[in-house]
């Protein structure tokens, strides 16, 4: 799987994140995934992520895993229609 840049990914706790920019690590040259919430926090206005770890495997029975996702992120495709059935 690779990310889509500009598109919308629900995180398997629930919400929802904004898909800025996909870089590269300077020393290792690996893919980092740069995100932004689509919610308010104070913490941080941006996150990165390694790309590998965006879509490793969730357990479905992960107490916290409220979407029930089998991955930590999940692309969406029309958040206009339905927010709650729009993610594959």
């Amino acid at each position: 799987m690779e990310i889509q840049v500009g598109k919308v990914y629900r995180h398997f706790k629930g919400n929802y994140y904004y898909i800025q920019e996909v870089a590269l690590n300077s020393e290792t040259k690996e893919r980092m995934v740069i995100y932004k919430p689509l919610y308010d926090r104070k913490d941080s206005a941006s996150w990165v992520r390694r790309e590998a770890m965006f879509f490793e495997e969730v357990p479905l029975d992960r107490p916290d895993n409220i979407t029930g996702q089998k991955t930590r992120f999940q692309l969406c495709e029309d958040l206009s229609k339905d927010v709650a059935g729009s993610c594959k």
